[in-house]
């Protein structure tokens, strides 16, 4: 497993289709959870053309953004050859 490094929020691209699947409720709840607890998991991003590419967190990574934050604990991993 790689390991963990913070990013900024703001060199993470979210792909569109992913985007659809936010539920603010969750959102929510998880922003409540890294107040008390810190942000516990890292999400999972791959390196993109001159960006990070969001691949596992999106809720996460939203909770962060709605509480102000501007850096996220990543794994940078590799993109997947099919």
């Amino acid at each position: 497993m790689p390991n963990p490094v913070p990013l900024r929020i703001a060199d993470i691209y979210v792909p569109g289709p992913r985007k659809k699947t936010l539920e603010p409720d969750k959102v929510e709840a998880l922003a409540n959870d890294i107040i008390e607890n810190g942000q516990t998991t890292p999400i999972r991003v791959r390196e993109g053309k001159g960006r990070y590419v969001l691949l596992e967190g999106l809720h996460r990574l939203e909770a962060l953004r709605a509480l102000g934050e501007e850096k996220v604990v990543v794994y940078i991993t590799q993109a997947r050859l099919h």
